[in-house]
C-alpha cells in the first residue's frame, strides 16, 4: 500500500475529480462501442473546442470527440472525452489546455513532455495529467512506424475552448 495513494483519494474535496474521470472513462468506452452513429454529431459539436486537429501538427492525426457531459455535482464544470489518433510519426505542437486533462493511452507509445519536466514515453495502459494551463511542448507518437492512440479526459469550465496553441 502507498501512503500517497490513501491519502489523496480520501481527501473529500479530491472526490469530485476523481469520480468525474472515472464516470468520463467508463462513458468514453460505452459510448465509442454501443453508439457510433452519434459520434457525426459530436464532433461538430465539439470541433471548436478540440483544436488539437490543426493542421499545423502533422498529417493524418486526428481528434475524434466521445462525448461532453456537465457535472451536476460541479456547477460550471463539464468533462469532455477525446480520442487522439497519431499517424505514424505524428505529433501536435506546443499547446495549452482550459482545464484539468487525463490522457489514457490505448495503442501505440505516447512522448510527452509539460514545461519543467523531463520527456517521458508512455506506454499502452499508462496514464498522464496536465494541470490547467500547463505548456504541453511535446505530444507526439514515439514511433515512426505504427500508429499511436489516446483517450483524453477534460475537465474544464463550461464554454472554455479546450486547447489553445502556443505561438
Amino acid at each position: 500500500m502507498h501512503a500517497t495513494s490513501d491519502i489523496s483519494l480520501t481527501r473529500p474535496e479530491a472526490r469530485p475529480l476523481h469520480l468525474a474521470v472515472i464516470a468520463g472513462l467508463a462513458c468514453a468506452f460505452l459510448i465509442g462501442k454501443t453508439l457510433p452513429v452519434m459520434l457525426d454529431t459530436l464532433s461538430s459539436m465539439a470541433e471548436p473546442l478540440c483544436a488539437v486537429s490543426d493542421p499545423s501538427g502533422s498529417a493524418l492525426d486526428t481528434v475524434e470527440p466521445i462525448g461532453s457531459y456537465a457535472l451536476p455535482n460541479v456547477p460550471g464544470k463539464r468533462v469532455t472525452i477525446v480520442r487522439v489518433f497519431y499517424g505514424p510519426g505524428g505529433f501536435t505542437r506546443a499547446h495549452r489546455h482550459a482545464g484539468s486533462v487525463t490522457a489514457y493511452i490505448t495503442k501505440g507509445e505516447i512522448r510527452s513532455q509539460l514545461a519543467g519536466g523531463p520527456v517521458e514515453i508512455f506506454k499502452v495502459g499508462q496514464s498522464f495529467f496536465e494541470p490547467p494551463g500547463a505548456t504541453h511542448l511535446v505530444s507526439a507518437n514515439a514511433s515512426n512506424t505504427e500508429p499511436a492512440e489516446l483517450i483524453a479526459v477534460f475537465v474544464a469550465d463550461e464554454g472554455a475552448q479546450l486547447t489553445t496553441f502556443v505561438e
